[in-house]
């Protein structure tokens, strides 16, 4: 298992320059669709793995309702593309928050899956299962950390958040976030016997 530092700059996740993701933002404001699908494809990934460390495996609910209020209030939105994921990661991380809480108050159990009939996957279930054990594993183990670590290395390692960016997400200065992620970083390598 690699995990990799913080995405150039220049180039985010998705591979698509930031100055493309700008133009796409502003799009995407105007009301453009195709432009809106390009953002929520570039940011929908790195949102998921970072609700995973927070919520588990109801990160993909949480992203929903976090995407509900970021389409409802895109028009208002003012900054450039690094500004937008840091402001999706912060309704998202409040979403989290309100997920957690509600909870915590109204706690869910689980059905056991005998009681689902077998339904064929419609894609490959090999290849997809491959990829999320490699992907599951990681966030599983970035999990493990102390909670203001994990958000840190997520924020920065994966979602590709600055450390401006990723403190005013966690309400931080960005030098406690780049020392978070540090110390993440470091007990990750140290966990993994240096195979980092």
């Amino acid at each position: 298992m690699v995990l990799e530092s913080v995405p150039n700059r220049a180039r985010r996740t998705s591979g698509e320059p930031v100055d493309d993701l700008s133009a796409t933002l502003v799009r995407a404001q105007r009301g453009d669709e195709d432009a809106f699908r390009l953002l929520y494809r570039s940011v929908q990934p790195g949102l998921c793995r970072y609700l995973r460390v927070l919520v588990g495996q109801d990160a993909e609910d949480v992203a929903s309702e976090a995407w509900l209020q970021i389409t409802r209030d895109l028009a208002s939105f003012r900054g450039d593309a690094d500004g937008f994921r840091a402001w999706t990661a912060t309704i998202g991380r409040n979403r989290a928050l309100d997920h957690l809480r509600h909870r915590r108050r109204r706690p869910v159990a689980e059905a056991p899956a005998e009681w689902f009939p077998e339904r064929p996957a419609p894609d490959d279930t090999a290849g997809a299962a491959i990829e999320a054990t490699a992907t599951e594993a990681a966030l599983a183990l970035i999990a493990t950390l102390p909670r203001d670590q994990a958000e840190a290395v997520v924020l920065r390692a994966v979602v590709g958040l600055d450390a401006k960016a990723a403190a005013a997400v966690l309400g931080k200065r960005p030098g406690a976030v780049r020392t978070a992620a540090y110390r993440g970083l470091r007990t990750l390598a140290d966990r993994l016997g240096g195979r980092v």
